[in-house]
């Protein structure tokens, strides 16, 4: 992360509740300025691991075929600007500050939570952009997140749903899905990839409830045996490239007009930082990747050879790492952990006491230098491609360190 926050005095006030879920605030405050979210369309892409990709592919899309299309996005990595892209690219500081100095007294006056502040910012933008469609990104669950206040979402995409955050959601998958699955409503379309017996049971349950449309769709073929080409790395995001499509196809089917090369060219134009991206630092490779539930780590897992290696890992204390570990580390591994600025997270010492026996004795699990950068000489001598990975809190301070090699 920057070590001076420009927008810190305009957003930091606000973060005293943590996460505060709920409409009533937000419905409020976008009342109070006139409904700027009335002035246009909106795809919502909700789920746990893949949204960020499944948001960017739509809006690369759709702008590829001369919409006007906004991408409202979270967390961010480096700056809050990364969350709000209009249709010339992200909004500036300069842009984004006026705004939120703007909306100060307003946030003031409804008690908006940090998210709820930014997504009216975002909103607003949109609107004074006068974009004709947005791409909402869900930040947290979906029933009573901030961007399901959108009036007009015609079109919800579901990433991959697993479990993660259930300190808000539940701790069961089918306790997710419904949160998830609250976005539906009359007369959507709604499109998923494969989900779990228990989230497809509640995903059909809700859609039937809701009536609202619900398509599936299977991953994308590999580029090798016809698929399209991506510009997003990484077997995970054939599934992300198939939802994305669905959701175009479902926009195509209420009159946009979207072509096939717009198709092409989006796909392979979208990127997003920090998941499955190549760096490289003092002219060695490494992979970075913003896996930090099981999910992800499962995911990631897969993408790699075997052989030991070396990884950086930093996990905030709310998430599962000993499983994210079970799941990542082989034999002979070694593993240095970091913590992370600013907030509560595991510890070497923790996460090798929670370790079976067996792994413990397979792996070195030692803590970080305190100095992030310090680490990097030592990541990058493995035997087998490094790994950064873990909390985007951990890959947000390891980015500006790192040469960019896609």
């Amino acid at each position: 992360m920057p070590e001076v926050d420009p927008f810190a005095e305009l957003i930091a006030p606000f973060s005293r509740r943590g996460v505060d879920l709920g409409l009533e605030r937000i419905a409020a405050a976008l009342a109070e300025l006139g409904h700027p979210e009335r002035r246009f369309q909106a795809v919502q892409v909700a789920g746990t691991n893949g949204k960020g990709s499944i948001a960017t592919m739509v809006q690369q899309i759709a702008s590829a075929a001369g919409i006007r299309c906004g991408l409202y996005t979270s967390p961010h990595l480096l700056s809050w600007c990364e969350r709000i892209r209009l249709p010339n690219g992200l909004i500036s500081e300069d842009e984004l500050a006026a705004l939120l100095r703007q909306l100060q007294p307003l946030a003031r006056r409804h008690d908006l939570t940090p998210f709820e502040l930014v997504t009216v910012a975002g909103l607003v933008a949109f609107a004074e952009a006068q974009v004709d469609l947005a791409v909402l990104e869900v930040g947290l669950g979906g029933r009573l997140d901030a961007t399901t206040v959108h009036p007009d979402r015609r079109v919800l995409a579901f990433a991959s749903i697993g479990l993660d955050h259930t300190e808000h959601l539940g701790d069961t998958l089918g306790a997710i899905a419904y949160e998830k699955a609250a976005v539906m409503h009359p007369g959507a379309i709604a499109v998923s990839g494969p989900q779990h017996p228990d989230v497809r049971a509640v995903l059909q349950a809700e859609a039937q409830r809701l009536q609202c449309e619900l398509r599936w769709c299977s991953p994308l073929a590999k580029e090798e045996e016809g698929g399209p080409r991506l510009g997003l790395r990484g077997d995970l995001q054939r599934l992300n490239g198939a939802v994305a499509l669905a959701a175009i196809d479902a926009l195509r089917s209420q009159g946009w007009s979207i072509p096939a090369a717009a198709i092409a060219q989006g796909l392979l134009s979208a990127r997003w930082a920090g998941r499955l991206e190549r760096r490289s630092f003092a002219g060695k490779p490494l992979l970075i990747d913003g896996a930090h539930n099981p999910p992800a780590a499962a995911a990631l897992r897969q993408e790699l050879s075997a052989g030991p290696r070396h990884w950086l890992i930093g996990m905030q204390r709310h998430k599962d790492a000993p499983e994210l570990l079970r799941l990542l580390l082989q034999s002979g591994d070694q593993v240095r952990i970091c913590s992370l600025s600013e907030h509560s997270s595991w510890s070497a010492e923790e996460l090798s006491a929670e370790l079976d026996p067996h792994l413990r004795q397979a792996v070195s699990i030692t803590p970080a230098e305190a100095d992030l950068a310090a680490n990097l000489p030592w990541l990058v001598d493995s035997p087998q491609l490094p790994v950064a990975c873990g909390s985007l809190y951990l890959v947000g301070a390891l980015l500006p360190l790192l040469k960019t090699t896609d």
